[in-house]
């Protein structure tokens, strides 16, 4: 896992476009949530290994920590920690996402989810001067009708802090043709567009994603590598790669960073940008992911400041400039 404490930090004012608010609760957080839970429970429940068998795999600890999100004070609860997290991690502007309607085990509408989340996002950025906006994420393995009501509900409050639509969840077991309707409406509506691809599956994923979603950023992305012509094609259309280094070890996408084809795909030119896909499944902070990338290819502040403009400029509500 990546350590902290390198001599050459890389620069505050940083943007993260691609972090899961179910997947980053903290200890501080679970012992809030379910009183009694011991640090190593929390572990073995929400934190991944360093290498998982593969995302589903890893995708286990997202299901452990929906368990414990069926309320709303628990909601309010981790989107506050994810901004004090945020915080301490020098982002200024942050972009998280969930899926409003995996909270609703307990009795909760996906509305009051959605006003509870929205509404102590809003509160935050006030107290915490961090910039930013909720994702609503769709999961592969919905119906086309249950992927509609997850755009209905981004469309509908967008007005209260939604930015954005995602598609998650299981990419090796599940393709995207039941989210084209969901998609096409999110578009006609003029709400931005990102997709998880390229991450459990290779180059006939990434095709599918942006041909069929026609997507603004992709979630992961990395193994666009694999195909030439996808990477001119990402390219060409500026499509934002929502990188993720440390989960990709975890997930298989390669065993070690230095495998890993950021660096290739930066030099190349593809625009992409650095996160920490969570904060407790993947045990990490931006900090910690741009000083991994940092000494695995020698990147400078040029470099990381590079990405940070990257993400500025693909960020779905616009911040201002990195500092």
């Amino acid at each position: 896992m990546a350590q902290p404490g390198t001599e050459n930090p890389p620069p505050r004012g940083r943007i993260e476009l691609h972090v899961h608010l179910d997947c980053s609760i903290s200890y501080h957080v679970a012992r809030q949530i379910k009183p009694g839970i011991s640090e190593a429970e929390w572990r073995r429940l929400l934190v991944a290994p360093q290498h998982c068998l593969n995302l589903a795999d890893y995708l286990t600890r997202a299901d452990a920590a929906i368990v414990m999100l069926q309320s709303l004070q628990s909601l309010e609860l981790v989107t506050r920690d994810l901004f004090r997290q945020w915080r301490e991690d020098g982002v200024v502007y942050g972009e998280f996402r969930f899926a409003p309607l995996e909270h609703t085990a307990g009795g909760l509408t996906a509305e009051a989810v959605m006003r509870q989340v929205c509404k102590t996002a809003r509160d935050c950025r006030q107290e915490f001067g961090i910039d930013g906006g909720v994702i609503v994420c769709s999961l592969r393995h919905y119906s086309e009708a249950r992927s509609m009501e997850a755009a209905e509900l981004a469309l509908k409050f967008r007005d209260e802090g939604v930015v954005g639509f995602d598609l998650a969840g299981d990419e090796a077991a599940y393709g995207v043709s039941a989210h084209r309707r969901a998609y096409e409406m999110v578009k006609q509506e003029g709400l931005p567009r990102t997709v998880h691809a390229g991450e459990a599956c290779g180059p006939e994923s990434l095709w599918e994603a942006l041909i069929e979603l026609d997507p603004q950023r992709i979630g992961h992305g990395v193994r666009c590598i694999e195909d030439e012509s996808l990477m001119k094609f990402i390219w060409v259309m500026g499509i934002v790669l929502e990188v993720c280094p440390t989960s990709n070890i975890q997930t298989g996408v390669v065993s070690h960073i230095q495998d890993h084809p950021i660096d290739r795909l930066y030099r190349y030119g593809i625009p992409l940008c650095i996160n920490t896909d969570s904060r407790t499944t993947t045990p990490t902070t931006l900090t910690q992911e741009c000083e991994l990338v940092g000494r695995a290819f020698g990147w400078t502040d040029t470099d990381f400041r590079r990405c940070f403009e990257t993400a500025r400029a693909a960020a779905f509500q616009k911040p201002g400039p990195t500092s």
